[in-house]
């Protein structure tokens, strides 16, 4: 399984628009940071979880074939804006397939309206493949999903484990039973927004506290807002095996 991480940043992405924040004005890639999503590719099937604003931008950085499928996360811009940038590949395919619950999947319905039509449809509009989930195991192609229940303040939000890869994002509090679904991966991703608290999303500490009742052998931070810090002063701060994610790293599980 490769992982490539195609967006780590917060919603406004980094640097923020107007921003003199000295983050904002960083010259080291690792601190440009796209909306975050995921590219996960096994065994030549290509999931991309969650289809942000950027969505466009990352594929040409990290150009695939063919798109297998899309798992949402939940309904939020930052995650679902990029939507009607799937139309190259639904012209090469055909109709997408999309994973999400039936919440997220309502929202999506209004906002691509003309995407999700099935009369008078527009020729140009690309076309999904609708799969409601909920929060037990489900199969894209033949890989085994597993949905992971966290709270996004009070937005539910889904997090997902594939074999012993785990993705969690917008994350503030999360469940004893749902924690038990982590336990043995080798590769968790959990989100860390900045380092003062925040109402909705783990801060460093928080996320921190996670991966050490975890225990994977590595962990990765994702979800990462410009007040975090420049990006090699924060890693240096950070356990041996926890890294702060950037824009099109590449690992391997």
């Amino acid at each position: 399984m490769k992982v490539t991480f195609l967006g780590t940043g917060t919603s406004q992405g980094i640097p923020v628009i107007g921003s003199t924040h000295p983050v904002c004005l960083s010259e080291d890639d690792k601190d440009k940071r796209l909306r975050v999503s995921v590219l996960i590719e096994v065994e030549g099937f290509n999931i991309v979880i969650d289809c942000g604003p950027d969505f466009r931008q990352q594929m040409l950085s990290n150009p695939i074939e063919r798109l297998d499928a899309i798992l949402f996360t939940h309904e939020h811009s930052d995650h679902t804006a990029g939507l009607d940038d799937i139309r190259p590949y639904f012209f090469q395919q055909g109709d997408i397939p999309v994973f999400a619950h039936e919440r997220v999947m309502d929202s999506l319905r209004k906002r691509f309206d003309y995407i999700f039509a099935s009369e008078n449809k527009y020729p140009g509009a690309p076309s999904v493949r609708e799969n409601v989930i909920q929060n037990e195991p489900f199969k894209v192609g033949k890989h085994q999903v597993t949905p992971i229940d966290v709270m996004h303040n009070r937005v539910q939000v889904f997090g997902y484990r594939i074999q012993e890869f785990a993705y969690i994002t917008d994350a503030k509090t999360i469940e004893e039973e749902e924690i038990e679904k982590l336990k043995g991966v080798d590769v968790l991703v959990i989100n860390a927004l900045r380092k003062e608290p925040h109402h909705s999303h783990f801060n460093l500490e928080e996320a921190l506290k996670f991966i050490e009742k975890i225990n994977p052998k590595k962990a990765y931070l994702t979800h990462i807002s410009h007040v975090m810090g420049f990006h090699e002063e924060v890693q240096a701060t950070l356990p041996k095996n926890v890294f702060l994610a950037y824009d099109n790293l590449q690992i391997t599980i």
